[in-house]
């Protein structure tokens, strides 16, 4: 039996520290812990979709994810901090401060709370793929546009899957990507672009990969290009 989805509660005033800009892309996931293939796909959501700030979205806890091997969310939250480093990347915890537990809830919440800005949902293909497991999936395609992120091993499966099937039509040519935020939902498009190699789980099981900072910051990291 699923839980029931209580009433969330408003966000603090300044929970921000300042008004956030006009496009906003929101990464979610529990970070734990957070690497560089977080910061590497919010860097190209920033380029490409041609974003204001990408905000990070540290869940308190996934509800379809086990609670066995999840750190507590002050230490996810500090590891995402550690690892973001960008001055327009923002990791917060605003699912603590709105109390909600879903998806689709927060982002009702946060559009609630800030009509002006364009809200835009970032997630890898293996998301996309296990969407319909999600509590009210359908309303997220139909609350903000959404970009989705190759990943290795999963894109056939996921373009070919219920949630890319069902919203077939509002798929949208990589050539609009940068107006992508102004879209009205339901409106997505896929980048097949290679990813970070970085997998939280693959570090928490001590395989280690480059670009992971840990929270101490002490941690290798990716080096740049030029």
């Amino acid at each position: 039996m699923k839980p029931k989805r209580g009433p969330t509660r408003p966000l603090p005033a300044r929970a921000f520290g300042r008004p956030p800009r006009k496009r906003v892309g929101l990464l979610g996931g529990s970070f734990n812990p957070a690497h560089a293939g977080h910061r590497h796909i919010s860097e190209m959501a920033l380029k490409y979709l041609h974003l204001d700030e990408v905000w990070w979205l540290v869940s308190p806890q996934n509800p379809l994810k086990s609670t066995k091997e999840m750190a507590p969310l002050a230490e996810r939250l500090a590891s995402a901090n550690a690892c973001c480093r960008h001055p327009r990347l923002r990791a917060t915890a605003v699912e603590t401060a709105l109390g909600t537990r879903y998806t689709a809830d927060t982002l009702k919440a946060l559009r609630h709370r800030f009509p002006r800005t364009k809200f835009l949902w970032i997630m890898g293909a293996d998301n996309l793929r296990q969407l319909p497991r999600w509590e009210a999936w359908t309303s997220i395609f139909h609350r903000l546009p959404i970009a989705v992120f190759a990943r290795p091993a999963y894109d056939s499966k996921a373009l070919a899957g219920k949630a890319a099937s069902r919203f077939k039509k509002a798929r949208r040519s990589l050539r609009y990507a940068g107006r992508l935020a102004s879209r009205t939902p339901p409106a997505w498009v896929f980048f097949h672009s290679r990813l970070h190699p970085a997998s939280a789980t693959s570090i928490r099981r001590g395989e280690g990969q480059p670009g992971w900072t840990p929270p101490n910051g002490n941690g290798p990291r990716q080096k740049r290009r030029g």
